[in-house]
């Protein structure tokens, strides 16, 4: 049993750091409109293609000195490093749900979220197809966990509409009195997302803490307005490992008071 977990440890890293790089990928040409599913990886500055050993995750980095091996120029840390986050939380996940089916949709949810994160960063949108991704991932995914079908289907259903459309009424009604605009149609969409991964309970723990993980980000980033989009990822991964518990503790504060 230790060696099995140890082995899936170690499964988790490797896997964490190719689908880290794939995701870098794909972020990159859905902000420069490239096709993400046809063409070589090539230098975003001299565009040559780059080989098998340029891809290698984290090590490629290292060994290449944070260059292109072709024209010299200095590749941005950001690559290596969102391959080593996605490493360590695929990790953390294999971690928290040790030989458990269910990681597969937790790491899949990860990988959606990570990719619109930079894509939010970058250019402060989230596309339609993350969310889309994120709905095919839980109802494909529904077998694997250990509550049933039915329950989660209620549940998730639930807990998107309480926590999507709450939000998208308060938007809208926001817009109209204040003739100012409201959160952004992805964010909606993506709470509306992780409302059917959490439910009605988790999923408003989850909008909660969204808020406070934007607040630090505004505070470190010392700005006025920044993409909401990592800050509902972060919190979204948050509840990944410890939502149930956050419930608990939350409504047993409020039943105290």
């Amino acid at each position: 049993m230790i060696f099995a977990e140890v082995y899936t440890d170690v499964l988790a890293l490797i896997l964490g750091a190719v689908f880290g790089s794939f995701i870098n990928c794909m972020a990159w040409r859905i902000v420069h409109h490239e096709s993400v599913m046809k063409g070589r990886s090539h230098c975003a500055v001299c565009g040559h293609p780059l080989s098998a050993g340029d891809l290698v995750p984290v090590f490629s980095y290292i060994c290449l000195k944070g260059r292109c091996r072709y024209c010299g120029e200095r590749i941005s840390p950001r690559y290596m490093i969102v391959e080593v986050l996605n490493a360590c939380a695929f990790l953390g996940i294999a971690v928290r749900y040790p030989l458990d089916p269910e990681i597969i949709r937790w790491m899949a949810l990860t990988c959606v979220l990570l990719g619109l994160s930079l894509v939010d960063l970058d250019c402060q949108e989230i596309p339609d197809r993350f969310p889309a991704a994120g709905v095919v991932i839980w109802a494909a995914t529904l077998p694997l966990m250990p509550e049933s079908i039915s329950h989660q289907l209620k549940s998730g259903l639930i807990g998107a509409a309480i926590v999507g459309g709450g939000l998208l009424a308060v938007s809208l009604i926001f817009e109209k009195v204040t003739g100012k605009e409201g959160l952004g149609g992805g964010d909606i969409k993506l709470f509306f997302v992780t409302g059917l991964y959490f439910g009605p309970w988790t999923g408003l723990v989850h909008l909660i803490l969204s808020c406070i993980v934007g607040l630090i980000c505004v505070g470190i980033m010392k700005a006025k307005k920044i993409p909401f989009g990592p800050a509902i990822s972060i919190a979204a991964y948050i509840c990944m490992l410890w939502g149930n518990d956050f419930t608990s503790w939350y409504f047993g504060l409020l039943q105290a008071v």
